[in-house]
């Protein structure tokens, strides 16, 4: 039996996480932005209270869509990377409570749900179209199927259609003047958005799922804590970054980097807030990056999750003292997520000098306070020796060439600093608030192509697991092999033998937590293979 280390698992697991579910609770496990069409006025919140649980809704948040009359063609609408796929997956649900008491005007009750290709400068020229009538004061759950529903216009059959990348909801009719207000909730498309093709980096080469509980693994990461600009930190940023637990630490599955208000003295400065700055003690160039996170939502709170060059002359920087020779910007900066000071805009942004004077490149996206603070969110860098890529749930924000500094190694960053140039006026009632990350994950190329990975000779599956792991041998039947589990840590939770039967064996996962294992198999002759699963 070859050795395969880790490649056939590098191989699937990308493949598998970016395959995109498109839904949202609205209780913080969502993989939508929504939006307001900007050409209209109409005010949305998600994570609104739910003034009505009853019937089939008793969750305690739901997004709120209201139209005061002001606009014509009022709606919301999110927009997807890649096109859905509606010959095999063609379905969209979501709940719906319109009261009766906040309507206005004639029109009948109803919504609808149109798919449109948002590249187009017109796009509801070629959308499809499904509307449903809906009922008052009750929760109703409503389908649109575009395989079996009517849909508008008389156009090709959408499950033929291949163009569609936005979904508009929009809530009794268009081309008037008339109120409405409706709650909506668990939207869900039953299909998944497969992105794999997206992306040329297929092997996870360091990752921090934060499983464990207690203090950060520092095996991982280094606390920056030295002031860098005298008596300061940059950007006239009023936070002490601490080492202590209070502002860094792991708890149920997630990092939390809690910004405090506390008078703390440190380095012979006192300040009013503690804080934490993480740097990755991993290097790298070119690769995915992947950090899903939520955000602070307290005026004045400025979280980011970015990348320095690991030559950054920055006292108290982890990479500093072996390898700092050059000032920030000459060193590189990529920003992967910073929220503007009102919190409505994500913005992806770089900074440099090359010997020609200092440059900066920044875009953003529209948000919403409400969700990014209530719902986790994927902030993804692609950086290859051509160009850079930042997004947010696989959406593009900004993208440039790949240019000197931007080819050498970086290092990660996490960090929630308050107040200053960037973070803004902080709030009186301020407290504490904290930045959530679930994971963070560093993907490169493998050096198996997809053709050789269907050549070996062991594969494995499903994978995210959530019972049984099948292991399937090409070449190995009727034969005694040692089965070890390890844990991310290192620690051997399981050793078992097996014979391979039908050259196959199947493991019972049903006694482990979620999160990332290791399996390692040794056979009669000594030879090892060593893969990685998820367990759901």
């Amino acid at each position: 039996m070859r050795s395969i280390f880790t490649s056939l698992f590098f191989l699937c697991l990308p493949l598998c996480l970016l395959a995109q579910n498109v839904q949202d609770d609205f209780e913080g496990n969502g993989t939508i932005i929504w939006e307001a069409d900007p050409t209209q006025v109409i005010d949305f919140e998600v994570a609104h209270l739910n003034q009505f649980q009853e019937g089939i809704n008793t969750s305690s948040t739901v997004l709120k869509y209201n139209d005061n009359g002001t606009a014509s063609y009022a709606n919301i609408r999110f927009n997807i990377q890649s096109n859905f796929d509606l010959s095999t997956n063609n379905t969209f649900s979501l709940k719906i409570y319109i009261p009766e008491g906040s309507l206005s005007g004639t029109q009948p009750n109803k919504i609808s749900l149109k798919l449109q290709d948002g590249g187009l400068g017109e796009p509801w020229v070629t959308q499809s179209e499904i509307i449903k009538p809906v009922l008052l004061n009750q929760w109703q759950e409503i389908t649109f199927d575009f395989e079996s529903d009517t849909y508008l216009p008389a156009s090709p059959d959408p499950t033929t259609r291949t163009d569609f990348n936005r979904v508009v909801l929009q809530v009794n009719g268009e081309n008037n003047n008339d109120a409405v207000i409706a709650y909506i909730d668990d939207f869900l498309y039953d299909g998944t958005i497969d992105e794999s093709e997206n992306s040329e980096f297929d092997e996870l080469v360091w990752f921090d799922e934060f499983d464990d509980s207690g203090a950060i693994n520092t095996m991982n990461w280094h606390h920056q804590t030295e002031l860098i600009a005298g008596d300061s930190w940059a950007n006239n940023e009023e936070q002490h970054y601490t080492a202590l637990q209070q502002n860094s630490y792991v708890d149920n599955g997630t990092l939390k980097i809690k910004a405090i208000r506390e008078s703390y003295t440190d380095q012979e400065q006192e300040k009013q807030f503690t804080s934490a700055r993480l740097n990755s003690k991993y290097a790298f160039k070119y690769g995915r990056v992947e950090v899903r996170a939520k955000l602070p939502s307290v005026a004045g709170t400025w979280p980011a999750i970015w990348l320095l060059g690991k030559n950054i002359n920055e006292d108290g920087a982890y990479w500093d003292e072996d390898f700092g020779t050059t000032s920030w910007p000459w060193c590189g900066e990529i920003d992967i997520m910073e929220p503007n000071i009102a919190k409505t805009e994500m913005l992806a942004t770089w900074h440099w000098n090359n010997g020609g004077g200092y440059f900066y490149n920044s875009k953003g996206i529209a948000t919403n306070n409400a969700d990014t603070s209530q719902n986790f969110h994927v902030y993804s860098l692609e950086w290859n020796a051509d160009n850079m890529k930042i997004y947010m749930d696989n959406i593009l924000i900004n993208e440039m060439e790949t240019i000197n500094p931007f080819n050498q190694e970086f290092f990660i960053l996490l960090n929630l600093a308050m107040g200053g140039n960037l973070g803004g006026p902080i709030a009186d009632s301020f407290t504490n608030d904290t930045m959530e990350i679930d994971y963070v994950r560093v993907y490169q190329k493998s050096n198996l192509s997809v053709s050789e990975a269907e050549t070996n000779e062991l594969k494995y599956y499903p994978n995210p697991v959530e019972h049984k792991l099948n292991i399937k041998f090409e070449q190995i039947n009727n034969q005694i092999i040692d089965m070890h589990v390890i844990d991310v840590f290192g620690r051997v939770i399981s050793k078992r033998q097996y014979v391979i039967n039908n050259f196959m064996v199947s493991y019972d996962t049903d006694s482990l937590n979620s999160g990332i294992y290791f399996v390692s198999l040794h056979d009669k002759d000594g030879t090892k293979s060593i893969f990685k699963f998820i367990k759901k």
